[in-house]
C-alpha cells in the first residue's frame, strides 16, 4: 500500500508501470505486483477477532437486505451507476456486481462510506483481485498475511477471496478508525503504515471522490 498522491509523479508513474506490466500469458497468469506499506502486527479486541475469523468461515458474497422498497431502489440505482464507473476496470458483469454487491455490504456493516472504500481499493490495487505488493500485502484491499495469523488461521491464500479480502480490510479501517477517534487523516495512515504523512491519505480522499453517488431527484 504505497501513497499514490496525485503530486507525486514518481509515486503515481511507478503505479502506471505496473499496471502496463501485465503483458504475455505468464504474467497474465501470475499474481500481479504491487506497491505496500507496511501495516503494523497488533493485538486486536474481540470483536475484530470475530468478525475475521467470520469471514474466513463463509465463502458466500453477502446478500444485502432492505428495510423497504425505496431503499432497495436507492441501493440499485447506486449499483447501476458504480457499474458504469467501474466497467473498465472490471469488464466482465458479474464479477463487477459481485464486487460492488460486496464492498457495499462490507462498508456499511463496518460504518464506513462506501465511497471511502472504492477510493481506498483504486489507490491500493487498482481493483485487481490478485495484487502482490513487495512486502505481501494482498488482493483488492492490500490486506497484510499477518492478519490471518492473528486469528489463528495463517493462511493467506484466503485473501484472494473477493468477500475475505474485502470484509478484512473494511474491519480493520473501522478498527484502525476507532483507534484514531475518528480521525480520517490518521486513520488512512495507519491502514498504509504512514501514519501522520500526507501523501497516501491525500490520494484515496482524490480518488474517493470518483465514487461519490449524488442521486439526481425530480423537482
Amino acid at each position: 500500500m504505497n501513497p499514490v498522491a496525485p503530486m507525486d509523479a514518481p509515486g503515481l508513474s511507478r503505479r502506471l508501470c505496473l499496471g502496463g506490466a501485465a503483458a504475455g500469458v505468464l504474467t497474465l497468469a501470475l499474481p500481479t505486483p504491487a506497491l505496500a506499506g507496511a501495516q503494523i502486527e497488533e493485538p486486536l479486541i474481540d470483536s475484530v477477532r470475530t468478525a475475521l475469523s467470520a469471514a474466513i468461515r463463509n465463502n458466500a458474497p453477502p446478500v444485502p437486505e432492505f428495510k423497504d422498497t425505496e431503499s432497495r431502489l436507492a441501493y440499485l440505482r447506486w449499483l447501476g451507476e458504480m457499474s458504469e464507473r467501474l466497467k473498465k476496470k472490471l469488464p466482465d458483469w458479474p464479477t463487477r456486481k459481485e464486487f460492488l454487491q460486496t464492498v457495499w455490504y462490507e462498508s456499511r456493516r463496518a460504518g464506513l462510506d462506501v465511497s471511502l472504500v472504492l477510493g481506498l481499493v483504486q489507490v491500493e490495487s487498482n481493483f485487481r483481485k490478485f495484487a502482490v505488493s513487495s512486502a505481501g500485502a494482498r488482493g483488492y484491499m492490500q490486506v497484510m498475511p499477518f492478519w490471518t495469523r492473528s486469528i489463528g488461521d495463517s493462511d493467506p491464500s484466503k485473501l484472494f477471496h473477493m468477500q475475505t479480502n474485502l470484509r478484512f480490510g473494511c474491519v480493520i479501517l473501522r478498527h484502525y478508525l476507532d483507534r484514531e477517534a475518528g480521525d480520517l487523516f490518521m486513520t488512512l495512515g495507519r491502514y498504509n503504515g504512514s501514519r501522520g504523512k500526507s501523501p497516501y491519505p491525500s490520494a484515496v480522499f482524490a480518488n474517493q471522490r470518483l465514487w461519490v453517488f449524488k442521486e439526481s431527484r425530480p423537482d
